[in-house]
């Protein structure tokens, strides 16, 4: 997922994205701990997307504090 298409999401929708990666990346890095998994460098990508997702997630949440202090 891009940065620009998680930028359309709300702050609900984007936490509930992250949800859904934290736990894809969870049975991921299991799988691979078992065995190998298809495509390694998927971990890579999902731990990249959930990154991005908390960044703009605090990007929203710290201008929106910004607003409601009037700066």
């Amino acid at each position: 997922m891009k940065a620009h298409e998680i930028r359309l999401l709300s702050e609900d929708e984007i936490r509930a994205r992250l949800g859904e990666l934290k736990e894809e990346y969870f049975r991921l890095s299991f799988r691979n701990a078992v065995h190998n998994v298809d495509n390694p460098l998927q971990l890579r990508f999902i731990r990249r997307d959930i990154a991005r997702c908390r960044t703009i997630l605090r990007e929203k949440e710290s201008g929106a504090r910004q607003v409601a202090s009037g700066q």
